[in-house]
Order: structure tokens, then sequence, then C-alpha cells
């Protein structure tokens, strides 16, 4: 073991664990980061950034195909090259990853490299890539091991048929059909990436619609303009099981009911139900660390496990299972071990669907409202009648304000853009300070603006809307 202890030792490198080690080392506290594969986790690695470099991508060639003729731009040849625009997305990648090996650097953070486990309190263990191990002492220790595809037992994962979010990201040949199984944010942007780019894509989902935790208003209009593009549905359904014929995937399934049942072939086939903790060799049996029955880590309001000295933070503790969820509870939780207060406002947290157009959301929905018996009030307004939105041909969608009927309060944004994921910063903000809808409708906005449309929809809370 090495002579000094560390004050903190951070397992996982992802958004929660070398953004929790920064601010840990910004702090003073001599601070270390286990990863065993590599810097940034699944989100720099095989999760957010290379499918938003995929999506837009893929959405600039289907824009060259489709919208450049109403701009007056004639594209003549036009034509795919998938390597290179997988060699773009890798670039990405690198550049980014190399950039937290930097950070690393600067704030003197000691990278070790290889998979830990805690084999007593206050000590972890490293064994890297040859087998060798070797123990650190540590007087806090933080888990940010993150989250992993759920699989499906009659869909298990092969990496050439079978295929979770991850391969789904370096597919080299571009598939004539595809089927996504699960319409949650995952599948409906991976299912993006492909329909852009030339191929077949049929969604079946069990539920009775795309992305479940949404507003369903949102949702709902979302899923119209997806099949629009070409993307098809086929809801309240289940896949049972596969077979290989000729290199051909044949997918049955049956509807909730079991009233219906098919086949369906592709050549592809993109599971995406979910993902689930990553605890496996961590050694948790054996520290006093308490898991829930669906296998996350448990922890008080401090992200403090039942261990003394063991924290944990991000997808590995469940909840919203986002990045910048965990980027802030790792930010938290290095501030608590440094004797500051630290806190994370989940009312606030924004979500994001990177379709086109991307539906962003942040704060409650109609559906949770009138389940907590909320009596709310509502504003819209189209994008079409937003001046910038018809400049950039980009006028498809609208943003829904929902605000208290008594306190006028702020209490959730929904937007459905082209840029949703850039405005609903905005909104954000807003909620973070307890704005009301009128505060919201009040500010200056710029002109002409994509965030006027957010305006125009606050002031439609009170029917104060001007250009509806």
């Amino acid at each position: 073991m090495s002579d000094t202890p560390f004050d903190v030792i951070v397992i996982g490198a992802g958004p929660g664990g070398y953004v929790c080690a920064i601010r840990a080392a910004q702090l003073g506290l001599r601070t270390a980061c286990v990863e065993r594969e590599y810097l940034g986790g699944t989100c720099l690695n095989v999760g957010c950034i290379p499918s938003k470099a995929l999506l837009d991508s893929s959405e600039r060639y289907y824009q060259a195909r489709h919208q450049f003729a109403r701009h007056g731009i004639t594209v003549e040849g036009l034509k795919l090259d998938l390597p290179k625009m997988l060699a773009r997305k890798n670039d990405v990648v690198k550049g980014l990853t190399n950039g937290v090996g930097g950070l690393f650097r600067k704030h003197k953070i000691e990278h070790l490299k290889g998979t830990a486990a805690i084999t007593s309190a206050g000590v972890v263990e490293v064994t890297a890539s040859d087998g060798t191990k070797k123990s650190y002492g540590a007087k806090n220790i933080v888990i940010a091991t993150g989250s992993a595809p759920s699989q499906v037992p009659s869909l298990p994962f092969d990496g050439q048929n079978i295929l979770s979010s991850t391969e789904a990201l370096n597919i080299s040949e571009l598939p004539k059909k595809l089927i996504v199984v699960g319409g949650g944010y995952i599948g409906v942007e991976m299912g993006s990436v492909w329909n852009r780019l030339g191929t077949e894509v049929q969604v079946i989902e069990f539920l009775d619609g795309i992305l479940p935790a949404s507003d369903r208003e949102m949702a709902n209009a979302l899923q119209r303009s997806l099949e629009k593009q070409g993307l098809k549905f086929r809801f309240n359904a289940m896949a049972e099981g596969f077979k290989v014929e000729n290199g051909q995937v044949k997918l049955s399934w049956k509807s909730r009911d079991g009233s219906q049942s098919g086949v369906e072939e592709a050549d592809k086939v993109l599971v995406c139900v979910g993902r689930r903790p990553v605890i496996d060799g961590l050694g948790l049996d054996k520290t006093g660390v308490s898991i829930d029955k669906r296998g996350f880590v448990v922890v008080d309001k401090h992200f403090k496990t039942a261990a003394p000295g063991i924290y944990a933070i991000g997808d590995v503790i469940g909840g919203i299972m986002l990045a910048h969820k965990a980027e802030e509870e790792g930010v938290a939780v290095a501030e608590i071990l440094a004797g500051k207060p630290g806190h994370v406002n989940y009312a606030a947290c924004p979500a994001v669907v990177y379709t086109h157009p991307e539906l962003a959301s942040v704060g409650q929905t109609e559906e949770e409202l009138k389940a907590k018996g909320i009596d709310y009030k509502v504003g819209k307004f189209n994008m079409a009648a937003n001046g910038r939105a018809r400049g950039m041909d980009e006028t498809e969608g609208f943003i829904k304000v929902l605000g208290d009927k008594k306190t006028d309060r702020l209490l959730g944004v929904h937007i459905l853009a082209a840029h949703a994921s850039d405005v609903i910063a905005e909104a954000t903000v807003a909620m973070e300070f307890h704005s009301s809808c009128e505060d919201l409708a009040r500010a200056f906005h710029a002109h002409p603006t994509l965030p006027e449309a957010l305006k125009e929809a606050a002031m439609a809370v009170d029917k104060m809307q001007i250009h509806s």
C-alpha cells in the first residue's frame, strides 16, 4: 500500500467521476481517480458525445438530400461516406478524452489505471491490465462507476446481429433495415441516425408511446414528426426471440395482450431497454454498502452510503440517468468532503432528446401535475410564428410553459424545436431561481432569435402573447 493515503479516491472517470476528482483537487484534497478503460467513461467514449456527433453528421446529410433545394442550393452527386463519418466521430471522442487527461495533469490528479475493488475500510485495490495489484489508502472513497446497457434475456448482445447502443455507434455498413427494441431516448436517437442515412427503421415498444417519462403531448408530437421522417413504430408489443438465417435477423414479437404476434426481418436489431448500474467486482458485499433490489447503490441526501467513508454518485445510484446530473452530484460530494455544503436541485435538471426536432424539458409534466392535484395553467407558442425559425427553415414544433395557477411560479417548460437543447438553458436558470412565468415573459429577448418563442409561450400563460 502507498504510504500516504489520498484524501479521496474516485472510482470511475465518467462525467460524475472525473468532475468530482477535479473539483476535489481544486478544493485542496489529494485526489486519485481509478479508471480501467478510458477517461470520460461511457458518455465521452460510447455515449453522449459520439452519438451526438453522428446525429449532427446524419442531420447534415438529411438536410442536403431533402432541404437544401429550398434554400437555392443544388447538390449533385451527393453520396454517403460512412467510414469517414465514423472517423470524424472518433476524432471528436479522442480530442475530448485527451482533454480530460490534460485536466488531470493540470490539477495533479493521479490516474490509477486498472480495475478497482474496495478490499477494506479506506483501502482500494487496483488491478492493472497485466494482472498486477496495488493497494491505495483513502480517507474517503467515491463510487462513480456508472451504468451499462440492460439486456433482454431473449435477445443477448452478440455485437453482430443483436446490438447495444455501443455497437450501434460503429456499424460499418449501412443496414437496409434496422429494428430498434425500446422507444426511449436512446432508441429514438439512434434510430434517427440510421433513418436519416437511408436505413428503414422500425421501433418496437412495450408501452403505448415513445419516451414514457416525457410530457405526453410533447412525446406524441415528436412521434408524429419521426413518422413523417420515415420511422415506423409498433406499440404495446414485445420482442420474444430471434434467429439468424442467411445473414438476416428474424425477430419474433407479440402484442402485450397476446392478441397479435409476428416476425420481422432485419439486418440488425438494436436493443435499447434501459441501463443497469455497474457494480460488478467492486467488492461492495464486503464493505457494508447497501444495494437496492434493482442493483443501485443506496445513499442518503449527502451521497453517503451505509459504509463509513464511502460515497456514491451518478448512474450507479439511480434517479435521472444523465451525464449532467452525475456532474452536479460529483461537484456536490467533492464540496461536502472539503467541509462545504453540497446540494443538487433535481427539480431543475433538464433532459434532452437529440432527435430532429429536439425535445427538451425541465420541471414537471402535465401528467405529473395532474397526479399531484396541482392547479396549473398552460401557455403555448408554435415555432412557425417565430421569425428566426422561419428564416432557418425550422418551423416544426412548439413550446409549452406550465405555471402554478395561484402563484404563477414556473413549474415546467417543454420545447419541441430545432436547437431546443440550447433554448432550454434559459428555462433551467429560471427554474433554479424560482422564477414566475411573468418573470420569463417580461425579460428582454433579442430579436430575431429562437428563445423569443419561449418568451411568447410564457406570455401565453396569461394570454399576453403577441404573435399568435
